[in-house]
């Protein structure tokens, strides 16, 4: 006998300061006691805002104003399989207030489980909200040029950028160079030291991933595992072009995916870009954190978070 199918929009409520707001389960439902973030069954002729809208203020009495898509993913659970559209809330009217006799807390999702059980759909949620919303991807070529780079990471750290790709095809002493490696030991101390994090590209060798915080696998690099390459305390991302590539990515447990170009790019002038309709689409499919790429600057945050994204990568000139 087959398991019935549940469609349900869900809100990620953050407050300014990086709180999200989670909810305990009612006495006499499915999974008592046990905490989740709010929402409820998508209804038939419903889109997901207007459920999320309808949910939110049936639920804790408060009106959306501002909400992004976020990630679509499936859940199964025992009895059923529960087709899950996360939202992003940012902006409403009103206190939250529980409507439905259940405790409501504000966390920063790393203390979440300090609160007891959480339901098992909200655990992916809860790791993805540490990754950040801009990743920076470097672009050094030599080591003459080092130090140079060094002062650019330094001002972007302080300008608050706190996730980082070490990707040098194009190193002037090859990629697997020692002198390549000895900078990614720096890059990777200075990022620590601010609370950032490094991840190395797969076109470096594989001994090197474990000396950073993950790995960005290139889309053909992805194909050859059979499962995640590291374990959970790192990042594993997979650089996505298509449909098929950000499939991939859940059948090896990655974390997030990069999905693009989405506009034009010097560097790919012969490829037509995604657009950002395609882009939406794809990143609706994926089943994790979609970053957006090509042709990205940080004025362009808010227009791919409209459109689906996590966030937003490119070249570290921003």
């Amino acid at each position: 006998m087959s398991k019935p199918h549940i469609h349900v929009a869900v809100g990620v409520i953050i407050r300014d300061n990086g709180e999200i707001l989670l909810g305990q389960r009612p006495k006499g439902k499915p999974w008592e006691d046990w905490w989740e973030f709010p929402g409820g069954k998508i209804e038939a002729g419903e889109t997901v805002h207007q459920a999320l809208c309808r949910e939110l203020k049936e639920e804790l009495d408060i009106t959306v104003e501002q909400a992004t898509p976020w990630v679509n993913f499936v859940h199964e659970y025992p009895k059923n399989i529960v087709h899950l559209a996360f939202w992003k809330v940012t902006r409403w009217q009103g206190t939250p207030s529980s409507q439905e006799n259940q405790q409501l807390v504000w966390t920063l999702p790393d203390n979440a489980e300090q609160l007891g059980q959480l339901l098992p759909a909200s655990l992916p949620p809860l790791k993805w909200l540490g990754i950040p919303d801009r990743y920076a991807i470097s672009a050094i070529g030599s080591a003459a040029n080092a130090p140079a780079w060094l002062e650019k990471l330094d001002s972007l750290l302080d300008r608050g950028i706190r996730l980082f790709q070490l990707r040098e095809p194009n190193w002037d002493e090859g990629p697997k160079a020692e002198s390549l490696k000895a900078l990614m030991l720096e890059i990777h101390q200075r990022c620590h030291q601010k609370g950032a994090r490094l991840i190395i590209n797969s076109i470096h060798p594989k001994a090197w991933w474990r000396l950073a915080d993950g790995v960005q696998l290139r889309a053909q690099d992805a194909l050859l595992l059979e499962e995640r390459p590291l374990p959970e305390d790192k990042l594993v991302g997979v650089s996505a072009h298509n449909l098929a590539d950000l499939l991939y990515a859940n059948i090896i447990q990655a974390d997030f995916t990069v999905l693009g170009h989405v506009l034009p790019t010097a560097s790919h002038p012969k490829q037509p870009p995604l657009g950002w309709e395609t882009f939406a689409q794809l990143g609706n499919e994926a089943g994790l954190p979609v970053f957006a790429i090509g042709g990205m600057n940080e004025t362009l945050l808010p227009v791919a978070q409209q459109n689906g994204a996590h966030g937003i990568a490119g070249i570290s000139g921003w």
